[in-house]
């Protein structure tokens, strides 16, 4: 009988381990609560504009086309028994031989969900246009208030100084003071105010100091003020509180946190304190050799002991290496602990720069922008999504515009965001008295 393997999560770990895997004798099923996957390291730019959602995901039934024993299932995962070998969705129950349970990570608010509302993070491409509305509707509300008012409608506070509030905070700045600067008459954009707040010493955190220091400097140019050493005490529809400090706001963004999916905690295996899994070094779940857990809902240590990140190489990875190790059970082999190649880390600050890091090798500027840009292009999947982000790239380079300037959608209410697809709610513990990073 042929093994049937269930990959949840349509993710880069999920569907890197499908196409890997699809060769072998085996059943594939790849089971999604959207129907594309999505190239998350540049959903900041749709976020602010700069690209399409289409521009960088594609439909999943066309990644795995060409491999007649791999079925694509749009739903929902309830729960993973991971006993009775049994994933159960709210539409039907399916049996596996092996799994592999990759389906990431959410926010987190730090015992703080109330924030969710008046505070979006970005992780899908739901969050990214909900971010892009806020952003050009404050705008809009900037060119019909009053004076008194247009100071909260021009303030955006970014919680975060990782890779992902450093971009959203360069992206809204250069927004503002380039892309849309001729085009209102009742107020100047460049009275925007971006405000980035990081509750470590140093933004970027992860990368070299120099590198911090140089990731600082840039957003400064772009008029970006940066409070470090802040903590965030409170969130609200008027703006934050930084302690006994509150700054008016109409548009705050949440880019300081996260937290294991839902699933993850369903398990009811060890997790850490994020809620991801604990996995062996060969990425199963200790007492459950059929299940493998992957990607960034997966703790698995470096070889330093610590955690690997939650990045795209790694996630892609982990996929291989968990079809691999399916593989080798097939043909009777031993499996493999997973060594992590680290292809190093990267962000992008603004227009034409960037910071890079791999190893011992650190570059900014414009050389680490281009390096940021050739490593995306790279791992974008479809050629047409790579053509078109290049054009796109190129039109913006030479013009700054941002063709992607469509205000969408309807703001979601707290009942509708709390049904979202990917969203996860925080486990319920203590509320933490101030948030960090």
């Amino acid at each position: 009988m042929t093994m049937h393997v269930v990959i949840i999560g349509g993710g880069f770990a999920g569907l890197y381990a499908a196409r890997r895997l699809a060769r072998q004798p085996v059943t594939i099923t790849i089971i999604d609560r959207q129907n594309h996957h999505l190239f998350q390291p540049l959903l900041y730019q749709v976020a602010t504009a700069g690209l399409s959602p289409a521009d960088i995901a594609t439909p999943i039934r066309a990644r795995v086309e060409d491999f007649p024993n791999v079925s694509v299932r749009m739903g929902a995962v309830k729960r993973v028994d991971l006993k009775a070998k049994l994933v159960e969705l709210e539409d039907g129950t399916l049996s596996y031989d092996q799994v592999v349970i990759a389906t990431g990570v959410r926010h987190s608010y730090f015992g703080h969900q109330e924030w969710a509302d008046d505070a979006p993070g970005l992780k899908t491409l739901d969050d990214a246009l909900e971010i892009r509305r806020r952003v050009l509707t404050a705008f809009e509300a900037a060119e019909r208030d009053d004076d008194l008012a247009r100071s909260a409608d021009l303030t955006f506070v970014i919680v975060g100084g990782g890779p992902t509030g450093v971009e959203l905070a360069g992206a809204i700045a250069e927004l503002a003071r380039y892309t849309v600067a001729g085009e209102f008459r009742s107020f100047d954009p460049h009275r925007t105010r971006v405000v980035l707040v990081e509750g470590g010493p140093r933004l970027l955190a992860a990368f070299h100091e120099s590198l911090s220091k140089a990731a600082l400097t840039a957003l400064e140019r772009l008029g970006v003020e940066v409070k470090l050493d802040t903590k965030v005490t409170n969130v609200s529809d008027t703006g934050v509180h930084m302690g006994d400090v509150f700054l008016p706001a109409r548009t705050v963004l949440w880019a300081a946190g996260v937290q294991g999916s839902s699933l993850g905690r369903s398990l009811g295996v060890e997790l850490d304190r994020a809620g991801r899994v604990k996995v062996n070094p060969d990425l199963t779940i200790p007492g459950f050799p059929d299940a493998y857990v992957v990607g960034d809902l997966a703790w698995c240590a470096g070889p330093d002991g610590q955690p690997l990140p939650g990045l795209a190489p790694v996630a892609i990875q982990q996929g291989e290496h968990a079809a691999d190790n399916i593989a080798a059970v097939i043909e009777r082999k031993d499996r493999r602990a997973f060594k992590y190649w680290d292809k190093g880390i990267m962000a992008t600050v603004g227009r034409a720069n960037g910071v890079a890091q791999t190893g011992k090798l650190r570059l900014s500027g414009f050389i680490g922008w281009m390096t940021w840009l050739f490593i995306h292009i790279l791992y974008l999947i479809g050629f047409r999504n790579r053509v078109i982000v290049m054009i796109q790239w190129v039109w913006a380079w030479v013009t700054y515009g941002r063709s992607a300037r469509l205000i969408t959608g309807i703001p979601l209410s707290p009942a509708k965001r709390a049904l979202a697809p990917a969203q996860v709610t925080a486990p319920a513990r203590a509320p933490a008295p101030e948030v960090g990073k």
